[in-house]
């Protein structure tokens, strides 16, 4: 028998902010890719790769959020899932997160077909992007849902990146920010939907401490993304941004 096992579960208030800990610490608005997008400090060319690049994570939430409703056996909680695949594929053409995204690749001066045909994404984002993919394939459905928990920190990122776009960017259209704009309220419900199945379904201490580990894959993947993006086009041949952020904060 685990120690886990041997522990009582946390209660609910406690269990939620265990999550907001873990997750709010190691969320990806504290990279350094971040933090220069945020100060106004990245050139058009890295702006257009994070985009290129992100694109590519974008394909994936509605692959990931159809392996999650494949795995539920209660018809409530599928019709209440499908609809983040709506939200990002649309009801139509034209429609939905995706084409928004496109939007935003259209209004930094990118080629759309290249977008869409992924080929120029970088080896390590297609491999995080892919992984997460392949952790909601094989985690269970209290695993996969926890893993979406990164929402939570995601009205705020959003905010904070349209304000920074619009100030320091200015050269995109307004219009272009929409993806932005509609997250803020979307990642809201579903962070808030997520979270009440979380915890209703983790009613164990091991079964708390599994949803918390993942979470803190996802925000790991999250992280990697951006750490190749950083690697490739802010600084080539660093070891990783963590390194670089670390060793920036090291008094001279």
């Amino acid at each position: 028998m685990s120690h886990n096992q041997n522990r009582s579960p946390l209660l609910k208030e406690a269990f939620v902010e265990r999550l907001r800990h873990e997750g709010s610490t190691r969320y990806h608005d504290k990279h350094p890719f971040h933090k220069l997008m945020h100060e106004g400090n990245l050139t058009k060319v890295q702006l257009q790769q994070w985009v290129l690049n992100r694109y590519y994570y974008q394909t994936r939430i509605p692959i990931k959020d159809a392996l999650i409703v494949s795995k539920s056996e209660d018809p409530n909680f599928r019709r209440i899932w499908l609809r983040r695949i709506h939200d990002q594929d649309g009801q139509r053409e034209g429609e939905g997160g995706l084409a928004s995204w496109l939007e935003l690749a259209r209004g930094v001066d990118l080629d759309l077909e290249k977008v869409r045909d992924c080929r120029s994404v970088l080896p390590g984002v297609r491999l995080a992007c892919d992984g997460y993919v392949q952790f909601v394939r094989e985690s269970t459905l209290l695993e996969a849902v926890a893993s979406s928990l990164t929402e939570l920190f995601a009205p705020t990122l959003m905010a904070r990146r349209l304000k920074a776009w619009k100030h320091h960017y200015p050269w995109v259209s307004s219009e272009s920010l929409g993806y932005f704009q509609k997250r803020i309220s979307l990642a809201s419900l579903d962070s808030k939907q997520a979270i009440e199945f979380v915890v209703q379904h983790a009613p164990t201490y091991e079964l708390q401490e599994r949803c918390v580990r993942a979470l803190i894959k996802k925000a790991e993947i999250l992280w990697h993304m951006l750490d190749s993006i950083y690697m490739a086009y802010v600084r080539p041949g660093r070891r990783n941004a963590a390194h670089d952020f670390c060793h920036s904060q090291t008094p001279a």
